[in-house]
């Protein structure tokens, strides 16, 4: 789904409409980032060798031409974006530190904040929460809530208990096809979820 609407995976048919007027099977993936749709995949993938705040710089939403790119200073304003982000993400104190040394869950808080660097109006996060620590994961859920004041967020998990704390609307997928939507009690005690995910 996340391919798809990102546009690494064309389908075969139909449409993916983004608002009212933007089909996205009619852009390429990067037209469909500049028109503010981000997605963060499950294995996070940061910068090793540079800092939290080199990856941050480079992902900011700037003009990336090799002239412009050679030419460009951090203004006060974007300066202050990165430190709001770090702020958000858990890593204002991590700014100088090498990103590979990094635990997973700080690295994905990274990718995140790289993600927001962007600007998007639309925040997809392929399991955020994956080989996380407890302490961690509640961090995670509570970033979560914070982003969903300014971006429409789209989660796929598959930890229940993380699923439960951040979702207001939730959908189970079966083969690609949608089985049950709704509130999380609704959608737990859906007997077709019940029969495909948990068994009888």
């Amino acid at each position: 789904m996340m391919d798809v609407i990102t546009g690494r995976t064309r389908p075969d048919a139909g449409r993916v409409f983004f608002g009212q007027t933007i089909d996205l099977t009619r852009l390429n993936e990067s037209q469909i980032a500049q028109a503010g749709i981000g997605r963060k995949f499950q294995r996070p993938t940061v910068f090793e060798t540079m800092t939290v705040f080199e990856n941050m710089e480079l992902a900011l939403k700037t003009d990336k031409r090799g002239l412009a790119s050679l030419r460009a200073t951090l203004d006060s304003g974007q300066l202050g974006r990165i430190e709001s982000i770090l702020e958000l993400t858990n890593l204002r104190g991590e700014v100088e530190r090498v990103a590979g040394t990094l635990s997973h869950g700080q690295k994905q808080w990274l990718e995140i904040g790289m993600l927001l660097s962007q600007e998007p109006r639309v925040v997809l996060l392929d399991e955020p929460v994956a080989g996380m620590t407890g302490a961690e994961t509640d961090k995670t859920a509570e970033l979560c809530l914070q982003l969903e004041k300014k971006h429409t967020v789209v989660v796929v998990e598959h930890d229940m208990e993380f699923v439960s704390r951040i979702a207001r609307k939730v959908t189970v997928l079966c083969e690609g096809s949608v089985l049950a939507e709704g509130a999380m009690e609704t959608v737990r005690n859906d007997p077709r979820v019940i029969e495909v995910y948990l068994g009888r």
